[in-house]
């Protein structure tokens, strides 16, 4: 328990229909007894509830807000298998049920729930705002916009084909009961393709935390090609939607990022935070927590 910095984390445990999700609960020290409004909150693409945002968890729990940080089915502490699979589309729903082990506790204000996402889940909580309503608020940190459009920057021509070839073979291979294909993540894993190759990836999972398993299906890659959540975007509304975009984004381009910004309808915001796609975790945490933290208090707070 955290007391001397204003909250206390729990484990817990939460039943998505038969597959138990993990993570920590923050509960800010009551002043007065009466329900915290709440953030739900999970990470990117293969990433665990240790790497990084624990500082955006505490902070917001300092602040007054109850948070739910969890590892999504197939990662880290959860139950799920395949292990290290990413179907974006399941991630949602992980997200869907996670608000409603918030809303269904007497610490959280279940009419005052809030959804941070970064990266892949910063695409997440587009779909989520914009699809279930019990949502008051969307923070979406260098998210995914368009999962065809950046494969397309990222692989074509003969490189196309091959990896085209690999996704039938690998659902061949398991229909079959075979093993799935893995890629690691960055670099260094023990497969030799990997989804990620630039060195500030490298820097940002390897250091991430010792629990981080570098590895992920080949499918995986497979259903991120046709995830579109850029495209709920305008449906969010009237729900009230921040945008962190860094300027210097390769990983989910900045332009993508612009573009989907000026489809979205009010109330929203955006800001813009130097660097890359990593940045906004590290050097600029200051600006990225700062930011949200405003927007939740907000819209959240009466």
């Amino acid at each position: 328990m955290n007391t001397d910095l204003g909250f206390i984390r729990k484990d817990v445990e939460i039943n998505a229909e038969g597959t138990l999700i993990k993570g920590w609960l923050y509960l800010p020290l009551r002043k007065k007894n009466e329900p915290h409004p709440a953030i739900v909150m999970a990470h990117g693409y293969a990433g665990l509830k240790e790497m990084y945002l624990e500082s955006y968890a505490k902070k917001f729990a300092q602040n007054g807000f109850a948070v739910v940080l969890f590892d999504y089915r197939n990662f880290g502490d959860s139950e799920g298998t395949p292990r290290h699979e990413i179907d974006p589309w399941q991630q949602v729903e992980d997200y869907r049920h996670v608000i409603t082990y918030a809303s269904s506790l007497s610490e959280v204000d279940s009419e005052s729930i809030g959804i941070w996402g970064t990266s892949y889940s910063g695409g997440h909580v587009l779909v989520v705002g914009a699809t279930d309503k019990r949502v008051k608020c969307v923070v979406s940190q260098v998210p995914t916009i368009s999962g065809s459009k950046i494969a397309h920057r990222r692989v074509n021509g003969d490189a196309l084909t091959e990896l085209l070839s690999s996704f039938a073979e690998d659902r061949l291979n398991r229909q079959r009961g075979g093993d799935p294909v893995y890629y690691s993540v960055v670099p260094g894993g023990e497969f030799e393709n990997s989804v990620y190759k630039s060195k500030d990836a490298l820097e940002f999972y390897l250091k991430g935390s010792e629990k981080f398993n570098n590895k992920v299906t080949l499918r995986s890659i497979e259903l991120s090609r046709g995830y579109e959540p850029g495209a709920f975007i305008a449906n969010i509304s009237p729900t009230p939607l921040l945008m962190l975009v860094a300027k210097n984004d390769f990983i989910t381009p900045t332009d993508l990022a612009l573009a989907a910004y000026e489809q979205a309808l009010e109330p929203k915001q955006l800001a813009l935070i130097p660097g890359g796609h990593f940045d906004p975790y590290t050097q600029y945490f200051d600006q990225s927590s700062n930011a949200a933290l405003e927007w939740f208090k907000t819209h959240l707070f009466d």
